[in-house]
């Protein structure tokens, strides 16, 4: 399969846009590739590049009075960035780390801002993927304070279980917002379940 089936179905799926729309997209991306530990984004640096996740995962993080906060965890299929440094141009204030060995399709920040200038239909297409970042942050807030930390490790189950069963316990219990004891607890009854 061709590295840029998956991101266009993904592209596709949000709104169709043109042949020659997709042709100019298309050329604008490079394949990338990633060994486990590496860094897509340091805190600090602004964010020049929004990824499309074609193999691996990523770990979402900040640093504060030296204790680390996962906010998020990636899988293949997701696009991946700094978002919040993407747009307002201003330095990350989140790690992006490579969970696994990664493939990822890339676009850097003025390519895409060229792209949007030359075809409206791909304006769109970033309109909506800025609307389901919205919608998906606002669902992990409401679950955060509506799901026990139960539901929330079953709906992260759900999205990549070899992955997540291989998460370590600190980061992953960084994730739900839970001690790292409760987390073995809830492994132990989500295997017997």
């Amino acid at each position: 399969m061709n590295y840029l089936d998956n991101i266009k179905r993904a592209f596709f799926q949000l709104h169709p846009i043109s042949e020659d729309g997709w042709n100019d997209f298309s050329g604008r991306l490079m394949l990338k590739s990633f060994r486990k530990g590496d860094f897509l984004t340091r805190e600090g640096q602004v964010e020049n590049y929004i990824y499309f996740l074609n193999k691996g995962a990523t770990r979402n993080y900040f640093i504060k009075d030296g204790k680390e906060f996962t906010v998020d965890f990636l899988f293949e299929g997701d696009f991946v960035t700094a978002y919040y440094s993407f747009i307002t141009r201003e330095p990350s204030p989140v790690f992006i780390e490579l969970l696994e060995d990664a493939e990822a399709v890339a676009i850097h920040y003025q390519s895409l801002h060229a792209f949007y200038s030359n075809h409206s239909d791909g304006e769109k297409v970033g309109r909506l993927i800025a609307e389901s970042q919205y919608v998906k942050r606002l669902r992990k807030e409401m679950d955060l304070l509506s799901l026990t930390a139960e539901e929330r490790y079953a709906a992260l189950m759900k999205k990549n279980p070899e992955l997540v069963s291989g998460i370590s316990v600190k980061h992953l219990s960084s994730y739900l917002g839970i001690h790292p004891e409760s987390l073995s607890r809830i492994r132990k009854l989500y295997v017997r379940n």
